[in-house]
């Protein structure tokens, strides 16, 4: 199908085509997300104490990192935002019916077969906006955060006075919470580690200027774009970014 120009920019050669696949929305929700995760991993861990076991309280700049109130209220603060950019997440793809990142039936299997085809130089299945294994990361992720965010609420109300829990319950909310956040972090080592496949680089500028090329797109994504440049939406699973 020929691209509609109204869909169509060009990198600064004025050769190269690009569509939108990310709007300055989910950008923010994203980079929003993402820092303020990092920041909550950075504090709980100060917490412990690890910091001031292992001298990083004594680098330039760090010594903040072994003071229990600071790095409380950093991962309050940063609680705070990440609670935020989720519920708006939520609530802004719930509202435009944009469900295109949710799992869909045989996503298991096309998983295996993108990858089959990466490693043997094969031909990959047509993908839709976002790639099989993309979906299925996308709820282990969500998974995690909620656990997280659950948990890490309860944490804050057993400190205040007209709140009460048992010990066994706090201890279970404790380990749980724990877990959220190490599924967290290998989830982000699994995002990021992504990127080491050739074929998955493309979409990293998507993140930072929410266009990618339209040839990239074209041979990963023929399902989205078919549906992009013809304005039919798959289901309602797609909406065009805007």
């Amino acid at each position: 199908m020929t691209p509609r120009s109204d869909k169509l920019t060009y990198k600064p050669d004025g050769n190269t085509p690009q569509i939108e696949r990310h709007c300055l929305t989910v950008r923010f929700i994203h980079w929003t997300v993402t820092l303020s995760t990092f920041l909550l991993i950075f504090t709980g861990f100060g917490q412990m104490p690890v910091y001031r076991r292992y001298m990083v309280d004594q680098l330039p700049g760090m010594a903040w990192t072994s003071d229990f109130a600071v790095t409380l209220n950093l991962h309050y603060i940063a609680a705070a935002v990440l609670i935020f950019a989720s519920v708006y997440h939520l609530v802004y793809h719930g509202l435009r019916r944009d469900f295109s990142i949710l799992p869909r039936r045989g996503d298991l299997k096309q998983s295996y077969l993108i990858m089959k085809a990466i490693v043997t130089g094969g031909k990959e299945p047509p993908s839709h906006k976002y790639l099989a294994e993309q979906r299925l990361a996308y709820v282990f992720i969500a998974i995690s955060i909620g656990v997280t965010i659950i948990t890490g609420i309860f944490k804050v109300l057993k400190n205040m006075p007209s709140v009460s829990f048992s010990d066994g319950f706090l201890d279970g909310v404790t380990m749980l919470h724990n877990i959220g956040t190490f599924m967290v972090i290998f989830g982000i080592i699994a995002h990021l580690g992504a990127f080491i496949i050739k074929e998955n680089r493309k979409l990293l500028p998507g993140m930072f200027t929410g266009r990618v090329c339209l040839d990239y797109a074209e041979h990963r994504h023929p399902l989205w774009c078919d549906e992009l440049f013809s304005g039919k939406k798959g289901g309602d699973e797609e909406k065009l970014a805007g």
